[in-house]
């Protein structure tokens, strides 16, 4: 196969950090290719200058794509010799039709008019060749997150795409979901389509690319071909991280100690449906240093329990008592969910979790500034201070505090997410997808900050879409299937297998 892509001597800086240095990747024509690394690495960063995203000028080194270089200054550039990429923060807007989406900035038009029923017929086309089976006419705000994953396919198709690029494009979906879009990519490669992949889930990586280039502190460790190297997911971890992780979760002494939080009947209605119920009568203890992890699948009703816990900040008509340390509790807004010791780290980190544009201090003291203040005015210095010490103690990396938080790592933002929870000195921390769209050695990291966190006594309450996560992190798993508590396993009975099956087997009934 020849080369579509050559890029050479990629270097880019951004203050005062030097995201790439010297960075190279080759791809051939039609082939899936898979970039590797740690958050921080750098593989965001060279797709983004391979988009346009980060134009020509602002970076050294070379792109040569079919034999001739370019300068990428928009990102319509790129699209004009088609190379599209999807971002994992999809860009559709949820208001408008699904062949609205597809065709945006791209319009089909006939005599300086936009043809409704001309891109209609052309956007079914699309739904049908990516295996979306729903109507060009109807909205966006209606599909799951898989779907609008290949509407962002569809779109990019539309575009005459040679190189498509799919940043952690299976970071938010299901398991089916998953399945079924690296399926899809499997299918573009026998049509033509060149793929580059960066994902942190290396069993995908493992089953659909075809070569693996490795980035690690902005520079080009090597590129792996399957067809030649024999490439395990061992080896991957090795050249991201520069050495073997033979325990991908820490070892830990579980000894939970008495019951911590309790919460009984809690049953919460949807915020827009008023007559929908989305939680049944949910019964969940946690004691003193235990981690309980909720398994279930997307849409099961976990992160609605958490945030409803939390200050009721989702749902109308909360109903249920909370009990802590044996005491009941009022936990009916966010202030005193927090004055009473509870803490919910959101899944959703960039848009509800940090101030991206704000810096590393102000995140972290943003849920504790009273402790810092003296008669209603902040003591700076003990911001400060508070800030450094949280940075240290969870090895968040940085040049100082001040660095704005957008500039971070998808792993060191998550980090600052636990700095501010970690800063109220919480009793019971809730982490919804405390890992999601990270890489392994960051996971690692988080994994045993959860860990020390649990043995000081801190209860914790993990929600996670990945099983195995939940298999090596919890002590007990809880399982949630249609807003409702459907299985417990203590972590030496807990299975795949058990816990799927539990799940499905609580199916067979309709919520009432």
């Amino acid at each position: 196969m020849s080369q579509l892509l050559v890029m050479q001597d990629i270097t880019k800086t951004f203050p005062g950090v030097k995201a790439l240095d010297g960075v190279g990747i080759e791809v051939a024509e039609g082939e899936i290719h898979a970039i590797c690394g740690e958050n921080g690495a750098g593989k965001s960063t060279l797709m983004n200058i391979l988009s346009g995203v980060y134009p020509h000028g602002t970076y050294t080194g070379s792109v040569v794509f079919e034999g001739k270089e370019c300068e990428f200054r928009t990102i319509k550039d790129s699209e004009h010799r088609g190379i599209v990429i999807i971002h994992q923060e999809l860009a559709l807007i949820s208001y408008l039709t699904i062949a609205e989406n597809v065709f945006l900035g791209n319009e089909v038009v006939t005599h300086g008019v936009i043809d409704w029923d001309q891109a209609e017929l052309r956007a079914g086309e699309l739904l049908k060749r990516v295996g979306l089976n729903k109507s060009p006419s109807g909205y966006v705000r209606d599909l799951s997150v898989g779907e609008q994953q290949l509407v962002e396919i569809a779109k990019a198709l539309s575009k005459k795409v040679k190189l498509l690029i799919l940043d952690e494009p299976t970071a938010a979906l299901n398991e089916l979901e998953s399945t079924n879009l690296l399926s899809l990519l499997l299918q573009l490669k026998k049509e033509g389509i060149t793929c580059v992949l960066i994902s942190h889930k290396l069993k995908e990586i493992e089953l659909v690319a075809d070569k693996i280039t490795i980035l690690r502190d902005g520079a080009t460790i090597e590129t792996l071909d399957k067809a030649v190297d024999g490439v395990s997911q061992d080896r991957i971890i090795r050249g991201m991280v520069g050495r073997d992780i033979f325990d991908v979760y820490p070892k830990r002494v579980s000894n939970p100690g008495e019951m911590m939080l309790e919460v009984k009947n809690w049953n919460v209605f949807d915020p827009q449906i008023e007559d929908r119920q989305i939680l049944f009568d949910m019964h969940l203890t946690v004691r003193r240093g235990e981690v309980l992890g909720l398994a279930g699948l997307m849409g099961a009703g976990r992160t609605e329990f958490a945030m409803s816990l939390f200050g009721r900040s989702f749902g109308k008509r909360v109903q249920g008592d909370v009990w802590k340390e044996g005491k009941r509790i009022d936990v009916s807004t966010v202030p005193k969910a927090i004055a009473h010791g509870i803490a919910y780290a959101t899944e959703d980190r960039k848009g509800s979790g940090l101030i991206l544009i704000d810096t590393i201090q102000n995140n972290i003291t943003l849920a504790n500034l009273r402790s810092m203040s003296k008669n209603g005015v902040l003591d700076e210095d003990v911001e400060h201070l508070s800030a450094e010490d949280k940075r240290v103690l969870l090895g968040i990396k940085c040049p100082n505090v001040y660095q704005k938080v957008v500039n971070l790592s998808g792993g060191n933002q998550q980090k600052v997410v636990l700095g501010k929870w970690i800063q109220i000195s919480p009793d019971v921390l809730i982490l919804d997808e405390p890992t999601r769209g990270i890489d392994v050695g960051a996971k690692y990291e988080i994994y045993s900050i959860i860990n020390r966190l649990a043995a000081e006594g801190k209860s914790i309450i993990l929600i996670s879409s990945e099983m195995p996560e939940l298999l090596g992190m919890a002590d007990r798993i809880a399982v949630v299937n249609q807003g409702r508590i459907v299985g417990e396993f203590d972590r030496k009975d807990a299975t795949q297998e058990g816990i799927m099956h539990c799940i499905m087997n609580s199916m067979g009934g309709t919520r009432p």
